[in-house]
């Protein structure tokens, strides 16, 4: 099974990680239906390698016999036990002499909310074990969610002495997105993913699926079908009710950008030869682009400048200007001293490519009819004066020091 890594699946992963390193490790881990939590708890199972005891149980409906039965399978093992306390003193066993011998066991209980309440005594029960005064089980409870009274509740008193961590899945953002739909296209053989789904339909079912990675999985092969042709279109894709996040305090991102009260910054892909090397969210209001580190965009080629270029955005305008370059800015191959940019314009800085894509963007072909505040622009050209001012500051020669030899200078 493929598995593409973001932001959130690397902090859960971190997450589960301290669960396990932990001497009383027994964490909550929740996120809403659809959301990747079998998927990343798989993959965290399938990192550990055959020396590692890690049980995966469904707890919905489960009873006490069931459950016991369930992880010893999950273990390997083929029980062959009739009683209940046959089933658990075998369980009991192995754990301890996996913890005895210095790895000891990980269970998680998914839909651990809907598990019969004689499972979850035994769960408590198992919780409880103990080897060389240190807890035996490493224990995660999984909910689509939130699930924190369990361990405050009065029976749970062993799991709330237990409790190391409480994790909630955050979705992906509206750049993983795309990272994520592409990775999971190329490694189905497609060759021109970004053809297929151009960034506003990436963005049209970020915003439909609120960045859960099941359901934008659903609503990218539904989209697929609609289409009678590539590229597919914001129209094909659908807009299903979406579970909000078990977080309490989690304010969904793709509300606001469905509603329009928030707008995304312009998308700039920097390319070279054909390949994409990299995606920017332009976000803030100025972008200097040119070869020296400290440039918000540093490029590393000789037929850059050190300060190539500058990127002003003010309301839906964005404007280009270049900083007086050695070998020029061009935008759709025209050379420019200033431009305001249209979605898809192709910019070229050296033997750089840099597309800009924002469907929001005003359209011009120049200042004309672009009302930019002066004032905004006039404050971004003195930051960056600035810059150059404290650049050059720094490379000049130090004045000697009073006795030193004519001449000297401080290296």
């Amino acid at each position: 099974m493929a598995f593409f890594g973001y932001a959130g699946q690397e902090k859960a992963t971190e997450f589960l990680r301290s669960v396990q390193d932990h001497n009383t490790g027994l964490g909550l881990f929740q996120g809403p239906p659809k959301s990747g939590k079998t998927t990343i708890i798989r993959h965290f199972a399938e990192s550990q390698g055959e020396q590692s005891a890690v049980a995966i149980v469904n707890g919905e409906g489960i009873n006490a016999t069931a459950l016991l039965e369930s992880i010893l399978r999950s273990f390997g093992y083929q029980h062959k036990f009739d009683s209940l306390n046959e089933l658990l003193s075998m369980v009991t066993v192995f754990i301890k002499q996996r913890t005895a011998g210095g790895t000891p066991p990980m269970l998680f209980v998914e839909n651990t909310h809907a598990m019969n309440p004689n499972a979850m005594h035994l769960l408590c029960k198992l919780a409880s074990v103990r080897v060389r005064e240190k807890y035996a089980l490493r224990l995660v409870l999984v909910s689509d969610r939130t699930i924190d009274y369990i361990p405050r509740a009065p029976a749970m008193e062993c799991m709330a002495k237990r409790l190391t961590g409480d994790f909630h899945l955050n979705p992906l953002t509206i750049d993983e997105t795309s990272d994520y739909l592409y990775a999971k296209m190329r490694q189905g053989g497609c060759v021109d993913p970004d053809f297929v789904f151009p960034d506003e339909v990436c963005e049209e079912l970020y915003r439909a699926s609120g960045g859960w990675p099941g359901i934008l999985d659903r609503l990218a092969m539904l989209a697929l079908e609609q289409a009678e042709h590539c590229p597919v279109g914001v129209e094909h894709v659908e807009h299903p009710s979406v579970p909000k996040s078990t977080r309490p305090d989690y304010s969904d991102p793709a509300e606001g950008s469905a509603s329009g009260t928030v707008r995304k910054g312009p998308l700039l892909f920097l390319t070279r030869n054909g390949e994409t090397l990299r995606k920017i969210r332009f976000d803030g209001t100025r972008l200097l682009v040119g070869r020296a580190e400290h440039n918000d965009l540093c490029v590393d080629s000789k037929f850059l400048s050190r300060h190539h270029a500058l990127l002003v955005r003010h309301g839906t305008a964005t404007l280009l200007m270049d900083l007086n370059s050695a070998n020029g800015t061009f935008v759709n191959s025209r050379r420019i001293s200033n431009q305001v940019l249209s979605n898809e314009d192709v910019i070229t800085l050296g033997d750089y490519g840099l597309k800009f894509v924002d469907p929001g963007a005003r359209p011009g072909k120049g200042l004309e009819g672009i009302s930019l505040d002066d004032t905004v622009i006039m404050m971004t050209l003195e930051d960056m004066h600035n810059v150059l001012v404290r650049e050059n500051t720094a490379i000049l020669p130090v004045k000697p020091e009073v006795g030193g030899s004519p001449g000297e200078t401080a290296r």
